[in-house]
């Protein structure tokens, strides 16, 4: 994991105050406290498992006495009607934390689930999938992990980890006169020595400029197949290629054909389905 496990207690006890799991008023009306059960975690469709080291933490965080035992890891790739883990101990408890523990296991592994198509879209490629900063508010690390679980590639965690330089940055430096080519310049004076500069452009011509201004990755940002296959043709030798915008499960493979290294796709984690996974009771005793 991306997290050390006191980082991932803070996501875990947030989603769990958001749930009220303390005042579980139809679990403390209804189940006695005795009554232990077993619950098999069950997906009910094919896909990439992410996020079970979440899910056992949801259930502990209610109740430390509550035995996860994980058949499978994150990144097996998993039928429906197979049995991924169990949870025993305390019913209540179970049913407490099920729908937290879910929410994470369900996003998670269908985040893996639909980079994994992507991935598998472009083998046989040079391509790599990357996924983007379009994630849920408060879970980025999260999302990034289950990205890579899939088989992608994170890229930029924070804004501080590289300059992207984008097309509303540049319309801010209209003002000032600065144009694409002053802008990196700028950007290569200022910015620490360690993080590489990235610019988004949407023709080939700035595309050209990007890459003899020394730009270190040139995004293609909603580019036809044509100009893409343009513009790495004619910078590839120069920089990283990356293409981003309108990118879908049906033109991916055309994308990463026309020669580009990066293939960045916010949908991975902002569009993503949900996997349906399902918890099965059995009571132990009355």
């Amino acid at each position: 994991m991306l997290l050390t496990p006191r980082e991932l207690n803070v996501f875990i006890d947030r989603a769990l105050e958001e749930d009220s799991v303390g005042a579980d008023v139809t679990t403390s009306a209804l189940i006695p406290p005795h009554l232990e059960a077993q619950a098999s975690l069950v997906p009910q469709e094919p896909g990439i498992l992410a996020g079970l080291d979440v899910a056992a933490a949801s259930f502990r965080r209610v109740n430390p006495s509550l035995v996860f035992t994980q058949k499978l890891l994150d990144g097996d790739r998993v039928e429906g009607g197979e049995i991924v883990a169990t949870i025993s101990g305390s019913m209540a408890s179970i049913l407490t934390a099920e729908r937290t523990a879910l929410n994470f296991l369900q996003r998670m592994s269908g985040i893996a689930t639909l980079t994994d198509e992507y991935v598998r879209a472009v083998d046989g490629t040079t391509a790599s999938i990357a996924d983007t900063r379009k994630t849920v508010p408060g879970l980025r690390l999260l999302d990034k992990y289950s990205v890579s679980i899939g088989g992608g590639r994170n890229h930029r965690m924070t804004l501080a980890d590289g300059v992207l330089i984008k097309d509303n940055h540049l319309a801010a430096l209209q003002g000032e006169g600065v144009d694409l080519g002053q802008a990196i310049k700028r950007a290569r004076v200022k910015a620490p020595h360690t993080v590489k500069i990235e610019v988004e452009v949407e023709s080939v011509d700035a595309a050209l400029a990007a890459a003899a201004a020394g730009a270190d990755i040139v995004m293609l940002d909603n580019m036809s197949l044509e100009d893409m296959a343009k513009a790495v043709d004619q910078i590839a030798a120069d920089c990283i290629v990356e293409a981003s915008g309108g990118i879908t499960l049906e033109n991916v493979a055309e994308v990463a054909q026309s020669g580009v290294d990066i293939i960045s796709i916010g949908a991975l984690t902002h569009s993503s389905r949900a996997l349906d996974i399902s918890l099965d009771y059995e009571t132990k005793n009355a």
